[in-house]
Protein backbone atom coordinates (compact mmCIF):
# COMPACT_ATOMS: atom_id res chain seq x y z
CA UNK A 1 0.00 0.00 0.00
CA UNK A 2 3.07 1.92 0.99
CA UNK A 3 4.06 1.94 -2.81
CA UNK A 4 0.84 2.62 -4.40
CA UNK A 5 0.82 5.70 -2.42
CA UNK A 6 4.04 7.14 -2.63
CA UNK A 7 3.49 6.75 -6.46
CA UNK A 8 0.67 8.39 -6.44
CA UNK A 9 2.42 11.39 -4.55
CA UNK A 10 5.14 11.55 -6.83
CA UNK A 11 3.19 11.54 -10.07
CA UNK A 12 0.38 14.19 -8.17
CA UNK A 13 3.73 16.21 -7.89
CA UNK A 14 4.90 16.10 -11.33
CA UNK A 15 1.79 15.94 -13.57
CA UNK A 16 0.89 19.40 -15.10
CA UNK A 17 -1.90 20.38 -12.78
CA UNK A 18 -3.37 23.21 -15.99
CA UNK A 19 -4.06 19.78 -18.07
CA UNK A 20 -4.96 17.21 -15.38
CA UNK A 21 -7.91 20.56 -14.53
CA UNK A 22 -8.54 20.24 -18.54
CA UNK A 23 -8.75 16.76 -18.99
CA UNK A 24 -11.35 16.61 -15.70
CA UNK A 25 -13.40 19.50 -17.28
CA UNK A 26 -12.77 18.29 -20.42
CA UNK A 27 -14.20 14.34 -19.70
CA UNK A 28 -16.77 15.72 -17.65
CA UNK A 29 -17.94 17.61 -21.05
CA UNK A 30 -17.51 14.35 -23.05
CA UNK A 31 -19.49 12.30 -20.56
CA UNK A 32 -22.19 14.26 -20.11
CA UNK A 33 -23.05 14.64 -23.55
CA UNK A 34 -23.07 11.14 -23.98
CA UNK A 35 -25.14 10.11 -21.19
CA UNK A 36 -27.44 13.01 -22.41
CA UNK A 37 -28.07 12.52 -26.35
CA UNK A 38 -26.73 8.76 -26.09
CA UNK A 39 -24.33 9.33 -28.65
CA UNK A 40 -22.56 6.20 -29.00
CA UNK A 41 -25.99 3.52 -27.43
CA UNK A 42 -28.30 5.58 -29.70
CA UNK A 43 -26.50 7.45 -32.53
CA UNK A 44 -23.24 5.66 -33.48
CA UNK A 45 -25.09 2.34 -32.74
CA UNK A 46 -27.81 3.26 -34.65
CA UNK A 47 -25.60 3.34 -38.05
CA UNK A 48 -26.21 1.62 -40.71
CA UNK A 49 -23.26 0.19 -42.07
CA UNK A 50 -19.75 -0.61 -40.03
CA UNK A 51 -17.76 1.78 -41.81
CA UNK A 52 -19.87 4.89 -40.75
CA UNK A 53 -19.82 3.40 -37.18
CA UNK A 54 -15.87 3.14 -37.69
CA UNK A 55 -15.68 7.01 -39.03
CA UNK A 56 -18.04 8.00 -35.98
CA UNK A 57 -16.04 6.27 -33.31
CA UNK A 58 -12.71 7.72 -34.80
CA UNK A 59 -14.28 11.40 -34.35
CA UNK A 60 -14.94 10.66 -30.90
CA UNK A 61 -11.86 9.02 -29.99
CA UNK A 62 -10.42 12.04 -31.79
CA UNK A 63 -11.98 14.50 -29.50
CA UNK A 64 -11.11 12.12 -26.30
CA UNK A 65 -7.29 11.57 -26.93
CA UNK A 66 -6.36 14.55 -29.50
CA UNK A 67 -8.04 17.29 -28.18
CA UNK A 68 -6.20 16.88 -24.57
CA UNK A 69 -2.81 16.71 -26.34
CA UNK A 70 -3.67 20.15 -28.63
CA UNK A 71 -4.30 21.68 -25.16
CA UNK A 72 -0.76 20.96 -24.18
CA UNK A 73 0.41 21.72 -27.10
CA UNK A 74 -1.31 25.62 -27.54
CA UNK A 75 -0.91 26.46 -24.11
CA UNK A 76 1.55 24.19 -22.26
CA UNK A 77 3.64 24.34 -24.97
CA UNK A 78 6.91 22.64 -22.59
CA UNK A 79 4.90 19.17 -22.09
CA UNK A 80 4.92 17.92 -26.03
CA UNK A 81 7.23 17.76 -28.59
CA UNK A 82 5.83 17.51 -31.86
CA UNK A 83 7.47 15.99 -34.88
CA UNK A 84 6.11 14.37 -38.06
CA UNK A 85 6.10 10.76 -36.12
CA UNK A 86 4.15 11.83 -33.22
CA UNK A 87 1.16 13.24 -35.49
CA UNK A 88 1.10 10.09 -37.68
CA UNK A 89 0.95 8.53 -34.12
CA UNK A 90 -1.75 10.99 -32.89
CA UNK A 91 -3.80 10.13 -35.60
CA UNK A 92 -3.44 6.04 -36.20
CA UNK A 93 -3.96 6.04 -32.02
CA UNK A 94 -7.94 6.28 -32.43
CA UNK A 95 -8.34 5.20 -35.74
CA UNK A 96 -6.90 1.79 -34.77
CA UNK A 97 -9.25 1.26 -31.93
CA UNK A 98 -12.08 2.53 -33.67
CA UNK A 99 -11.42 -0.43 -36.17
CA UNK A 100 -11.28 -2.69 -33.34
CA UNK A 101 -14.83 -1.65 -32.00
CA UNK A 102 -16.42 -1.61 -35.59
CA UNK A 103 -14.70 -4.69 -37.14
CA UNK A 104 -16.54 -7.51 -37.88
CA UNK A 105 -15.55 -11.09 -36.80
CA UNK A 106 -14.97 -13.62 -40.04
CA UNK A 107 -16.68 -16.40 -39.07
CA UNK A 108 -19.73 -14.35 -38.01
CA UNK A 109 -23.21 -15.69 -39.98
CA UNK A 110 -20.69 -18.34 -41.31
CA UNK A 111 -22.23 -20.94 -39.08
CA UNK A 112 -25.68 -21.24 -38.89
CA UNK A 113 -28.21 -22.00 -36.21
CA UNK A 114 -27.18 -21.79 -31.74
CA UNK A 115 -23.31 -23.66 -32.10
CA UNK A 116 -22.95 -20.73 -35.06
CA UNK A 117 -23.70 -18.10 -32.78
CA UNK A 118 -21.66 -19.24 -29.87
CA UNK A 119 -18.63 -19.66 -32.01
CA UNK A 120 -18.97 -16.05 -32.88
CA UNK A 121 -18.97 -15.10 -29.43
CA UNK A 122 -15.95 -16.81 -28.18
CA UNK A 123 -14.17 -15.78 -31.16
CA UNK A 124 -14.81 -12.30 -31.71
CA UNK A 125 -12.76 -10.75 -29.05
CA UNK A 126 -9.59 -13.10 -29.69
CA UNK A 127 -9.99 -11.81 -33.66
CA UNK A 128 -9.99 -8.02 -32.05
CA UNK A 129 -7.08 -8.96 -30.34
CA UNK A 130 -5.47 -9.75 -33.99
CA UNK A 131 -7.17 -6.53 -35.68
CA UNK A 132 -4.90 -4.39 -32.51
CA UNK A 133 -1.72 -6.26 -32.25
CA UNK A 134 -0.28 -6.60 -35.99
CA UNK A 135 -0.39 -3.10 -36.38
CA UNK A 136 1.48 -2.54 -32.99
CA UNK A 137 4.11 -5.16 -33.84
CA UNK A 138 4.72 -3.20 -37.32
CA UNK A 139 4.81 0.40 -35.29
CA UNK A 140 7.05 -1.28 -32.57
CA UNK A 141 9.72 -2.66 -35.53
CA UNK A 142 9.39 1.06 -37.09
CA UNK A 143 10.00 3.16 -33.98
CA UNK A 144 13.12 2.97 -32.19
CA UNK A 145 13.78 0.30 -30.08
CA UNK A 146 12.35 -0.28 -26.62
CA UNK A 147 13.14 -2.16 -23.36
CA UNK A 148 10.27 -4.55 -23.83
CA UNK A 149 7.04 -4.60 -26.46
CA UNK A 150 5.04 -2.52 -25.09
CA UNK A 151 5.08 -3.07 -21.29
CA UNK A 152 4.38 -6.61 -21.65
CA UNK A 153 7.31 -7.81 -19.49
CA UNK A 154 7.51 -9.04 -15.66
CA UNK A 155 10.95 -8.24 -15.44
CA UNK A 156 11.20 -6.69 -11.72
CA UNK A 157 7.20 -6.25 -10.86
CA UNK A 158 6.39 -6.82 -7.06
CA UNK A 159 2.81 -8.20 -7.29
CA UNK A 160 1.63 -7.24 -3.65
CA UNK A 161 0.33 -3.99 -4.66
CA UNK A 162 -1.88 -5.17 -7.15
CA UNK A 163 -3.52 -7.33 -4.82
CA UNK A 164 -4.39 -4.67 -2.54
CA UNK A 165 -5.59 -2.59 -4.93
CA UNK A 166 -7.91 -5.64 -6.12
CA UNK A 167 -8.88 -5.62 -2.27
CA UNK A 168 -9.69 -1.82 -2.38
CA UNK A 169 -11.75 -2.48 -5.09
CA UNK A 170 -14.17 -5.09 -3.94
CA UNK A 171 -16.80 -3.01 -1.81
CA UNK A 172 -16.85 -0.91 -4.96
CA UNK A 173 -17.72 -3.61 -6.85
CA UNK A 174 -20.08 -4.78 -4.40
CA UNK A 175 -22.15 -2.10 -4.14
CA UNK A 176 -21.94 -1.35 -7.87
CA UNK A 177 -23.63 -5.19 -7.91
CA UNK A 178 -26.77 -3.62 -5.87
CA UNK A 179 -27.13 -1.20 -8.95
CA UNK A 180 -29.60 -2.09 -11.88
CA UNK A 181 -27.99 -0.27 -14.52
CA UNK A 182 -24.79 -2.95 -13.20
CA UNK A 183 -27.32 -6.14 -12.97
CA UNK A 184 -28.44 -4.85 -16.40
CA UNK A 185 -24.99 -5.41 -18.03
CA UNK A 186 -23.42 -7.95 -16.05
CA UNK A 187 -22.18 -10.80 -16.22
CA UNK A 188 -21.12 -10.45 -19.80
CA UNK A 189 -21.59 -14.27 -19.23
CA UNK A 190 -25.75 -13.98 -20.10
CA UNK A 191 -24.93 -13.39 -23.70
CA UNK A 192 -24.36 -17.33 -24.07
CA UNK A 193 -27.15 -18.20 -21.89
CA UNK A 194 -28.74 -19.30 -25.05
CA UNK A 195 -26.35 -22.22 -25.34
CA UNK A 196 -26.90 -23.99 -21.95
CA UNK A 197 -29.93 -26.11 -22.72
CA UNK A 198 -28.32 -27.39 -26.02
CA UNK A 199 -25.33 -29.00 -23.96
CA UNK A 200 -23.97 -31.33 -21.33
CA UNK A 201 -20.65 -29.43 -20.24
CA UNK A 202 -22.42 -26.02 -19.78
CA UNK A 203 -19.46 -24.89 -17.09
CA UNK A 204 -16.56 -25.88 -19.97
CA UNK A 205 -18.50 -23.53 -22.51
CA UNK A 206 -18.56 -20.90 -20.06
CA UNK A 207 -15.14 -21.14 -18.80
CA UNK A 208 -14.24 -20.53 -22.81
CA UNK A 209 -16.26 -17.71 -23.00
CA UNK A 210 -14.89 -16.00 -19.94
CA UNK A 211 -11.35 -16.74 -21.21
CA UNK A 212 -12.65 -15.10 -24.15
CA UNK A 213 -13.75 -12.21 -22.76
CA UNK A 214 -10.41 -11.94 -20.04
CA UNK A 215 -8.74 -11.62 -23.87
CA UNK A 216 -9.76 -8.30 -24.40
CA UNK A 217 -8.33 -6.67 -21.30
CA UNK A 218 -4.93 -7.90 -22.99
CA UNK A 219 -6.03 -6.20 -25.57
CA UNK A 220 -6.82 -3.10 -23.72
CA UNK A 221 -4.01 -3.08 -21.53
CA UNK A 222 -1.37 -3.51 -24.78
CA UNK A 223 -3.18 -0.72 -26.13
CA UNK A 224 -4.17 1.86 -23.57
CA UNK A 225 -1.02 1.42 -21.04
CA UNK A 226 0.97 0.12 -23.40
CA UNK A 227 1.27 1.65 -26.94
CA UNK A 228 -0.24 4.79 -25.95
CA UNK A 229 2.35 5.24 -22.75
CA UNK A 230 5.39 3.84 -24.26
CA UNK A 231 5.12 4.89 -27.91
CA UNK A 232 4.47 8.89 -26.93
CA UNK A 233 6.57 8.96 -24.14
CA UNK A 234 9.48 10.14 -25.96
CA UNK A 235 7.10 12.84 -26.85
CA UNK A 236 5.59 14.26 -24.36
CA UNK A 237 7.25 12.03 -20.79
CA UNK A 238 4.75 11.79 -18.19
CA UNK A 239 2.47 14.16 -19.78
CA UNK A 240 1.21 10.97 -21.74
CA UNK A 241 -0.85 9.54 -18.94
CA UNK A 242 -3.71 12.08 -19.02
CA UNK A 243 -4.77 11.80 -22.60
CA UNK A 244 -4.47 8.15 -22.25
CA UNK A 245 -6.81 8.33 -19.43
CA UNK A 246 -9.48 10.70 -21.49
CA UNK A 247 -9.04 8.28 -24.24
CA UNK A 248 -9.83 5.26 -21.85
CA UNK A 249 -12.97 6.92 -20.64
CA UNK A 250 -14.73 7.67 -23.88
CA UNK A 251 -14.45 3.83 -24.25
CA UNK A 252 -17.02 3.42 -21.49
CA UNK A 253 -19.80 5.01 -22.65
CA UNK A 254 -21.77 2.56 -23.35
CA UNK A 255 -21.41 1.41 -20.09
CA UNK A 256 -22.95 2.01 -16.90
CA UNK A 257 -22.58 5.67 -15.62
CA UNK A 258 -20.42 5.40 -12.34
CA UNK A 259 -18.66 2.36 -14.53
CA UNK A 260 -17.40 5.16 -16.95
CA UNK A 261 -16.32 8.16 -14.64
CA UNK A 262 -13.95 5.53 -12.65
CA UNK A 263 -12.59 4.22 -15.85
CA UNK A 264 -11.15 7.91 -15.84
CA UNK A 265 -9.19 7.54 -12.82
CA UNK A 266 -8.79 3.94 -13.14
CA UNK A 267 -7.04 4.53 -16.22
CA UNK A 268 -4.94 7.87 -14.64
CA UNK A 269 -4.22 5.48 -11.97
CA UNK A 270 -3.00 2.57 -14.01
CA UNK A 271 -0.99 4.65 -16.18
CA UNK A 272 0.75 5.73 -13.70
CA UNK A 273 1.74 2.35 -13.01
CA UNK A 274 2.60 1.67 -16.13
CA UNK A 275 4.90 4.45 -16.52
CA UNK A 276 6.80 3.68 -13.34
CA UNK A 277 7.52 0.21 -13.64
CA UNK A 278 7.69 -0.02 -17.70
CA UNK A 279 5.32 -3.38 -17.39
CA UNK A 280 2.01 -3.76 -18.17
CA UNK A 281 1.89 -6.25 -16.24
CA UNK A 282 0.11 -5.55 -12.74
CA UNK A 283 -2.20 -3.38 -14.62
CA UNK A 284 -3.35 -6.30 -16.41
CA UNK A 285 -3.40 -8.18 -13.48
CA UNK A 286 -5.60 -5.46 -11.94
CA UNK A 287 -8.08 -5.65 -14.90
CA UNK A 288 -8.21 -8.66 -15.52
CA UNK A 289 -9.02 -9.28 -11.59
CA UNK A 290 -11.74 -6.76 -11.62
CA UNK A 291 -13.41 -7.45 -14.54
CA UNK A 292 -14.02 -11.22 -13.26
CA UNK A 293 -15.16 -10.14 -10.03
CA UNK A 294 -17.73 -8.13 -11.87
CA UNK A 295 -18.70 -11.22 -13.14
CA UNK A 296 -19.00 -12.75 -10.01
CA UNK A 297 -20.99 -9.37 -8.27
CA UNK A 298 -23.14 -9.41 -11.48
CA UNK A 299 -24.17 -13.32 -10.91
CA UNK A 300 -24.71 -13.12 -7.24
CA UNK A 301 -26.25 -9.82 -7.78
CA UNK A 302 -28.70 -10.87 -10.35
CA UNK A 303 -29.21 -14.23 -8.28
CA UNK A 304 -30.05 -12.32 -5.26
CA UNK A 305 -32.71 -10.11 -7.37
CA UNK A 306 -34.63 -13.08 -8.32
Amino acid sequence: MTNIISCLREYAEIIDKWLALFCIVWVSILIALNYQLGIENRWIAGLDTRVERWFALFLMYCCAFIVPYLFAISFRKQLVMTTPAFWLLLLCAPALFALKVSVANPLENKIEGIWGSYLTAVTTLPFKLLIVIIPLVVIYKILPKQQSFWGMTIKGVSWQPYFLILALMLPLIIFASSQSDFLNTYPQLKKIAFIIPYTDFPLILQLLYEISYGIDFVTIELFFRGFLIFAFMRYAGVTVILPMATFYCSIHFGKPLFECISSFFGGVLLGMIAHKTQSIAGGLAVHLGVAWMMEVGGYLGNLWNE
